[in-house]
């Protein structure tokens, strides 16, 4: 019988706790505690020397200066030795190793050029015997995996101890200023640095609460495709699955960590390779500068076999550039913002390392000009801060992109682009038809330019009174604006708009009126059991009655300077259109009002028949077979309709086609005054973003019907080929749109160009779900065996 899914990712958990945990306790692998000696290492490239902080790679001919930095009165003595390694099944030739006799000050410095051909950089520091060198090279050339296994987790872990040592050192600065500094830093900390945030521990006492969030500190780290990818380990288990399987009980139920299994893989395989003259211990590194402190996890030993201590130097190939990506791309931040934040995500390292150098965010000034404005990453703050303000020499466009950039070591990179708006002196303005009333809340429509740069608002009343003023941006140049006039009397008022790079604040002068309470009636039409109340002050009603009905207030909203009130009854009412009745206001006061109820016609109503689609695009090369009642946004949808209740087509009618976020109105083909034929094609009508449910409803007059479902809309990604063998490799753009295929995930936000999964058993259709429409499941067809891809 074939095994379950969940029993095969059993036995994986099982096995690789296995290989991750030795027959004793865990607790036996110690921790990298233990201070042992420095080495400054520099690297030069181009003409550009640089410390061993901000060197993230080596490449062939780079130039290497390396000295054990040991105390003066240092007795024993260390030979330091620096090899470069092919892999770990291509033993490095005798000249790819360099000795210092560190003891002898004419002869401490190594000086070193990067082989062609190296992989991996390694440094030793081995107790002086007969034999040192040539023992200790003879071993690793013997067995170069174990070594190049050695230098990558060791690489890995020290990207990873660092991440953890920045998260440690934030939450013990911000537990040390006291306040609530700690509650709104250690969630951003952890979220920057990729760092296992204990939530219980916010709940604790204040004093208590630094001590939680950093107990068992190891076991913090979170897994970093940026590390694992500048250290990727070529045998043995990854670490990145040591991690996935950490909450699970064969695991060891949440107590490991891709620097745990890092830890516990370089032990193992050294604390297993010893010779009669040496055994070797793993140092950790920890960058200052120039300076490479060792922290070991044993004490060496100068008794046979002696200690060698283990350092691995950066990794010798292309440079892994940090996968940096805007946080929130389509929000626009103001370039006059003192301390301008660039939130970004992606890459823990750039807050952790000193590998990231030159940053700046690079912008155009009006004159085309290229202005770079210097920024520095900040974890707790979670992106870019730039650090000096903008020039007022200088002038912007309002709408600009800002694109990051700098080195990653050596090599330049570019980061992500931001939305920015310029400083602008424009004015500020309320919309048409604008009518403040006295004694209430009013909300206003501001139009103007950069409303991101917009400081702060407030209400100067008459007397000198000030009021905050709360506002949201709804768009590059609107913005609206609540204005607290509860209790304020009927008069001028003047709205203050600061503006970030603008030193004069902008005066808006406005005026409140009284207003009235009036009732001008209800409108209900047949067959609804909610209608529309209109009238001035309808804030103040508190319910309707009608023939014994109650009807109680629902939203309001203010419609060509008077209010409209939507109230809903209780039970149905039996009324033909153009019926009135008599109705009683009752407001919040206690007082009544008499105002009559109108009965207008029944509102128009419809229910769909059939539909079908047609493509209105070329075939693909690999096309998406979608399901019954899903629609792709590219596509054609004609749809039929049959009236319902007392509802007759006319000519002039109309159907109303919408989404969650846009709708469009399309003519109507009437079969007869009862059947009636529509046609659209969303991304046209609706735009090329809209998905999800689509509906209808038919439009007479002015008057709306209720809304009926129609089609789920969805977006397809481009498939340009599919081919299968053991595997099958899917390939396109805007595979984002995917949620999974077969058997799998697709991550949000993925931006590749190909997908790989497992082929169906027996080879029947490729399940495939789409994201716009997660309820359902398109399929595509597996190509023939022999077939052209």
């Amino acid at each position: 019988m074939t095994r379950t899914i969940a029993s095969v990712a059993a036995g994986v958990a099982a096995a690789v706790a296995c290989v991750l945990t030795p027959l004793s306790a865990p607790a036996e692998v110690a921790a990298f505690d233990l201070a042992g000696p420095r080495l400054t290492v520099t690297v030069t490239r181009a003409g550009v020397t640089l410390p061993i902080a901000q060197v993230p790679d080596l490449a062939a001919g780079d130039e290497m200066l390396v000295r054990a930095d040991l105390p003066a009165d240092q007795s024993a003595h260390y030979l330091l030795v620096v090899g470069f390694l092919r892999g770990a099944t291509n033993p490095p030739p005798k000249k790819w190793f360099f000795r210092a006799e560190t003891w002898k000050k004419k002869q401490r410095d190594l000086r070193i050029k990067v082989p062609a051909g190296a992989q991996q950089a390694i440094a030793f520091l081995a107790p002086e015997t007969g034999g040192d060198f040539g023992t200790l090279t003879g071993a690793v050339r013997g067995r170069p995996g174990a070594f190049v296994r050695a230098s990558q987790d060791l690489n890995q872990a020290a990207l990873d101890r660092a991440r953890l040592d920045a998260y440690v050192t934030g939450v013990n600065r911000r537990d040390a200023e006291g306040g609530t500094r700690l509650e709104e830093a250690s969630p951003a900390l952890a979220r920057s640095l990729a760092i296992q945030l204990k939530a219980e521990c916010l709940t604790r006492p204040a004093e208590l609460q630094a001590g939680c969030l950093t107990g068992g500190r190891e076991a913090l780290v979170l897994s970093d495709g940026h590390s694992s990818t500048m250290a990727e380990a070529l045998t043995g288990t990854p670490t990145d699955l040591a991690f996935q399987l950490s909450a699970t009980p064969q695991g060891g139920a949440g107590y490991y960590s891709p620097y745990i299994g890092v830890v516990r893989d370089v032990a193992r395989i050294l604390g297993a390779f010893r010779t009669a003259s040496y055994q070797y211990i793993p140092a950790l590194n920890t960058h200052d500068g120039d300076r490479l402190g060792l922290l070991l996890n044993a004490a060496p030993s100068f008794n046979r076999p002696q200690s060698v201590i283990v350092a691995a130097l950066p990794p010798v190939g292309p440079a892994s550039l940090p996968p940096l990506r805007a946080t929130s791309p389509a929000a626009a931040q103001c370039l006059a913002r003192p301390g301008l934040v660039l939130p970004v995500e992606g890459a823990p390292l750039i807050y952790a390392t000193r590998y990231a150098r030159d940053m700046a965010l690079r912008v155009a000034g009006r004159d085309g000009q290229e202005i770079d404005l210097p920024v520095v990453a900040d974890a707790e703050r979670g992106g870019f801060i730039v650090r000096e303000p903008v020039p007022r020499s200088i002038a912007f466009e309002q709408e600009l992109t800002g694109r990051l950039h700098g080195r990653w070591g050596f090599t330049p990179f570019d980061g992500p682009r931001f939305r920015l708006q310029g400083p602008q002196d424009a004015a500020w303005r309320a919309g048409e038809g604008t009518s403040l009333v006295a004694g209430r809340d009013n909300a206003v429509e501001l139009t103007g330019a950069a409303s991101a740069c917009i400081e702060a608002m407030e209400l100067r009343l008459p007397g000198d009174g000030v009021r905050a003023v709360t506002w949201e941006a709804r768009g590059a140049n609107r913005v609206s604006a609540k204005l607290p006039l509860a209790d304020v009397p009927p008069g001028a008022v003047t709205l203050r708009i600061g503006r970030y790079g603008v030193a004069d604040p902008l005066d808006l002068p406005l005026r409140a009126y009284t207003e009235a309470g009036r009732i001008d009636g209800l409108t209900l039409h047949a067959g609804d059991r909610a209608g529309t109340l209109a009238g001035a002050r309808l804030d103040t009603v508190a319910s309707l009655t009608v023939e014994g009905i109650v009807f109680t207030p629902g939203a309001l909203a203010r419609v060509d300077g008077g209010d409209r009130l939507t109230m809903t009854a209780a039970a149905p009412l039996s009324l033909a259109a153009g019926e009135t009745r008599g109705a009683t206001v009752t407001l919040a006061d206690g007082r009544t009002v008499a105002t009559r109820l109108r009965v207008a016609p029944a509102r128009p109503a419809a229910t769909l028949l059939t539909r079908s689609v047609t493509s209105a695009l070329p075939p693909a090369p690999v096309s998406i077979t979608l399901p019954e009642g899903v629609v792709a946004a590219g596509d054609r949808l004609t749809f039929s309709f049959r009236a319902a209740g007392t509802t007759r087509f006319t000519a002039t009618d109309r159907i109303e086609i919408g989404s969650d976020d846009a709708s469009a109105k399309t003519a109507v083909t009437l079969q007869d005054a009862q059947v009636g034929v529509a046609a659209i094609t969303p991304a046209t009508a609706l735009g090329a973003s809209a998905a999800g449910p689509l509906r209808f409803r038919p439009v007479q007059g002015d008057v709306a019907g209720d809304w009926q479902p129609l089609a789920t809309l969805v977006r397809v990604p481009v498939l340009t080929a599919l081919t299968c063998s053991d595997v099958c490799t899917l390939t396109g753009r805007d595979l984002f749109l995917l949620a999974g295929v077969a058997d799998r995930m697709v991550p949000e936000g993925f931006t590749g160009d190909r997908l790989t999964f497992s082929p169906p058993a027996g080879g029947g259709p490729v399940p495939v779900r789409l994201r716009d429409a997660p309820g359902s499941t398109a399929t595509l067809a597996l190509p023939r065996p022999g077939a052209t891809p």
